[in-house]
């Protein structure tokens, strides 16, 4: 018997099947430096264990993004190791902060498949859980995928798409325990932008750029346990090209947004996303944020913004889709979220 996992193609996934997956993962100090190296991350609630203090949490967890591509990765064997791209995300919610200490693993389900007409690839729609040593759940997500078909002619299984909310409410966002922006340090934060700056519908440019290099795709594909072949193997593709994690350019652009969104401090909802197009080496990511709405929360000085995260590889800014709809060529990524800030 083969001891080698040459990982899941579609034929091999169920509706209903629960997928658990390897390996725990103890984090530290250790993962918020190597991801504030990798990325120019400027957030002051995860910067600093005494601003955080001051914001009434215990010290500074781990960045919500970092946690995101620690649960994420651990699912990449299991559900995208043969996947040709990630296609979207929603029903994101961060439930729990990630503390240096706490120990983290996954657990899928699928909820949803979809053969292509090409027959030679189908989408596969799971529903992860990211889980503390306590067993709570720390946040959960959906994405879908599409996946390679091993055996073509394997038949097509019942399409289940499954329906999913549009948006996160506000009112099921949670804050985490104790947080209080009431005695917030503008000055310490780097902005004095608060929500009542914003308004519904204004574009901001976040003016700053970053070229995307391969040792530093290699370096957080490795941290983060990614072990999907497209981003590792050049022979994968056609065109001799890794492609660069949607997790790296995310993080990426949340970090450009500091430029007008400082205080925008904690992500803790994920409406939606589509990597809209490929990213490789040498390529150059802007960003631009939309502001979508703004809600209040039961929290002391906290209120919650949605934010539209565009990254760009031409610069350009508050351009989306083309007349048909369909992304423009040099849209990377669309990501719908919401974060907390003080009002």
């Amino acid at each position: 018997m083969a001891k080698t996992n040459p990982g899941r193609f579609f034929e091999d996934y169920r509706v209903g099947q629960v997928l658990t997956h390897a390996v725990p993962r103890t984090v530290s100090g250790g993962e918020r430096a190597l991801y504030h190296a990798l990325y120019p991350a400027r957030h002051a609630l995860y910067s600093s264990d005494a601003f955080a203090r001051s914001c009434g949490l215990a010290a500074s967890p781990l960045d919500d993004l970092a946690a995101f591509h620690i649960v994420f990765g651990k699912t990449v064997p299991d559900v995208s190791l043969n996947a040709v791209a990630n296609l979207g995300y929603a029903e994101g919610r961060w439930r729990l902060p990630v503390m240096a200490g706490d120990t983290l693993n996954s657990v899928s389900e699928v909820i949803g498949l979809k053969e292509n007409s090409n027959g030679k690839t189908g989408v596969v729609y799971v529903r992860t859980r990211g889980l503390n040593q306590r067993g709570e759940t720390v946040m959960d997500y959906v994405r879908w995928v599409m996946v390679r078909k091993n055996d073509l002619d394997a038949p097509a299984p019942e399409a289940v798409v499954p329906e999913l909310a549009k948006v996160v409410g506000p009112e099921t966002l949670a804050v985490p325990e104790g947080l209080d922006f009431s005695g917030y340090d503008f000055a310490l934060a780097g902005e004095p932008h608060r929500l009542g700056d914003y308004a519904v519908g204004e574009v901001i440019d976040h003016v700053d750029g970053v070229t995307i290099e391969e040792a530093e795709h290699m370096i957080a594909t490795r941290l983060w346990q990614n072990t999907a072949k497209v981003h590792f193997d050049a022979t994968f593709r056609e065109d001799g090209k890794r492609l660069i994690y949607g997790g790296h350019v995310i993080s990426m652009a949340r970090a450009l947004s500091f430029n007008g969104l400082a205080n925008a401090q904690m992500i803790v909802g994920l409406n939606g996303g589509a990597h809209a197009n490929p990213c490789f080496a040498g390529t150059t990511v802007k960003a631009w944020s939309e502001v979508l709405d703004t809600a209040e929360t039961s929290a002391p000085g906290v209120g919650a913004i949605r934010l539209r995260l565009v990254a760009t590889s031409d610069g350009s800014v508050g351009q989306l889709k083309d007349a048909g709809g369909k992304y423009l060529p040099g849209v990377l990524l669309d990501l719908d979220y919401w974060a907390l800030i003080p009002v």
